[in-house]
């Protein structure tokens, strides 16, 4: 994978976010993050993604930061769960949210290893969180929202911003479609054009705060599925909203 990476000092990079200013990748990530990246008690298969997938520099471009509370939205196989966990503490909290029960929050959320992740299976059109958040993070799965059946992203999306605090942020990675690519796109290719993702997000009334090319590929010409073996090899943008305060 190809990254165009721009050095940007950490406290430089969140007041080009807090702008609204494009933004690539800090050079510098915070200790705490980088720490709970180096946990040793994650998963082997998942350390072997990390060089494509780059969690450290992603979290640190979201501003996660310790105490925080964060719901992660379709959490797969808890590939950011257990790093976001790690990176907010034990005064910070991790909801795991799914539609439907899934065994892998179960399975995170019952890990003494953690300690501070909650499963949560909930309608995702009318979310019912604990407290408010500080960020909802959602990665390579925008687009598998619009695939299910009578899917309309306004409530959604709504739904979002009333689980946020005033000033929260929803962090939005996903696989980069071609500049007008149809809902059949969508379906067939597991993939979004960022616009489409821009203007859904904007109309539920958040800002846009920042967007990172960290996963930028130039060799991906947008034309392949993203699943299998491309899955962590094809062009990924990085939109980062704030609910306004």
């Amino acid at each position: 994978m190809l990254s165009r990476s721009l050095i940007i000092p950490f406290a430089a990079l969140a007041a080009l976010a807090a702008a609204g200013a494009p933004v690539r990748a800090a050079d510098k990530v915070p200790a705490f993050v980088a720490k709970a990246v180096a946990d040793p008690g994650r998963p082997d298969a998942d350390k072997a993604r990390d060089a494509a997938r780059k969690p450290a520099e992603t979290i640190a471009f979201a501003g996660v930061k310790p105490g925080d509370k964060v719901g992660e939205l379709l959490i797969g196989g808890g590939y950011f769960t257990r790093i976001l966990a790690k990176a907010v503490g034990p005064k910070g909290h991790v909801y795991a949210i799914n539609p439907s029960a899934s065994k892998v929050a179960d399975a995170l959320a019952s890990d003494p290893t953690y300690g501070n992740i909650s499963a949560v299976a909930t309608p995702l059109a009318d979310m019912k969180i604990a407290e408010p958040l500080d960020v909802v993070w959602t990665s390579q799965n925008y687009h598998d929202l619009h695939n299910r059946p009578g899917a309309d992203m306004g409530p959604f999306n709504k739904a979002v911003f009333a689980a946020l605090k005033p000033g929260g942020i929803y962090l939005v990675l996903d696989h980069v479609a071609a500049t007008g690519a149809s809902a059949d796109d969508m379906r067939t290719l597991h993939r979004i054009d960022p616009a489409i993702v821009k203007s859904e997000v904007l109309a539920a009334g958040f800002v846009l705060a920042g967007q990172s090319d960290l996963l930028h590929n130039t060799t991906d010409d947008h034309t392949g599925a993203s699943h299998a073996d491309m899955h962590d090899k094809t062009d990924q943008f990085i939109l980062k909203f704030r609910k306004p305060k």
